[in-house]
């Protein structure tokens, strides 16, 4: 089993849970973001869309971070335990 000292692929990083909150806009569909990556944020005009979006951004962001080596927090809801 990996620890948390052992992330180092991208796939570590992708299997991690990330919160992901979501903003219903008012002329409809859904911004949603992950707080714990900063400028991770996506749309959709559906939850699923939206869900489906954000995952991708979210690997984007990570492949970006892991390339150009920049650090990668962890999900804060790891952080807390």
């Amino acid at each position: 089993m990996k620890t948390l000292t052992t992330l180092s692929t991208l796939t570590d990083y992708l299997n991690l849970h990330y919160p992901i909150t979501f903003y219903p806009e008012i002329e409809g569909g859904y911004t949603v973001i992950i707080q714990d990556l900063p400028g991770c944020i996506s749309t959709g005009e559906t939850i699923q869309e939206a869900m489906d979006n954000i995952l991708e951004a979210k690997q984007q962001w990570l492949e970006m971070a892991l390339k150009y080596g920049d650090s990668i927090p962890l999900p804060s809801t790891l952080k807390d335990n």
